[in-house]
């Protein structure tokens, strides 16, 4: 079963649509702060686009998640990035998901080849963590200033670490993990295709490179490095 969280208007094909509004695809109307009225592991993937931060409770709504789902089913969520006035200044918004994230999902977390860094949590009792969200892939959207036209992506991990309102939005895809999982199994789920939200092509169209997970945005700080010329100095430059 593919369950689709909050689908709104645009509930994605082949999805079974939960909403608390009957619109038109939703196939169940209901409160998903109250819960998910679903089976104990009967769902495949879920797709929670734009969705799970307005819930009230964080634990609770991933417990509910968890439960749902088999063991390696598949979590992907797009969320409003933490770090952004936009986002911010909206009072609906319950819940901030940024590079952290993932670390607070699992009591096992690995960084996944070719992500962005997940930088660490000191002092973070991971041992209270109720459910296993493994991270398989995660890719942030920037915001139309800042792209690879303009920008290394050493530069974007710098400007997103310092200041606010380069990165709109973050995604994720999570692995449902309730029995034993090899790292060579969990490396094979990582390089998968997978379904992601309607909307991830279109916010492709201001890429961004891919991150070096061995470099943390602090530790790009601590070290010179080249100025972050604007794009009008850019063009400058090559226009030589």
């Amino acid at each position: 079963m593919y369950v689709d969280l909050g689908c709104g208007r645009h509930k994605h094909r082949q999805f079974y649509g939960i909403d608390r509004i009957q619109l038109p695809g939703v196939d169940l109307v209901c409160d998903l702060n109250h819960g998910i009225p679903l089976p104990d592991n009967s769902v495949e993937f879920v797709m929670a686009s734009r969705s799970l931060p307005y819930l009230h409770d964080f634990v609770f709504m991933l417990s509910e998640i968890y439960r749902i789902c088999r063991h390696q089913a598949i979590l992907c969520v797009l969320a409003p990035y933490a770090h952004h006035f936009r986002h911010a200044s909206n009072p609906y918004l319950k819940q901030k998901w940024d590079e952290y994230t993932p670390r607070y999902v699992t009591p096992h977390f690995t960084q996944p080849p070719g992500s962005p860094t997940c930088p660490p949590i000191p002092g973070y009792a991971v041992e209270q963590i109720p459910y296993d969200f493994r991270l398989l892939r995660m890719e942030r959207f920037y915001e139309p200033p800042y792209s690879t036209e303009w920008y290394e992506q050493e530069e974007l991990d710098v400007l997103q670490y310092v200041q606010p309102n380069v990165v709109s939005e973050i995604m994720y895809h999570f692995l449902v993990v309730k029995k034993e999982l090899t790292s060579t199994e969990w490396q094979r789920l990582c390089k998968q295709t997978l379904m992601e939200p309607i909307w991830a092509p279109e916010l492709r169209l201001n890429p961004a490179p891919v991150s070096d997970p061995e470099v943390m945005p602090q530790d790009l700080l601590a070290k010179p490095s080249k100025k972050i010329s604007s794009p009008h100095e850019k063009k400058i430059v090559k226009s030589k």
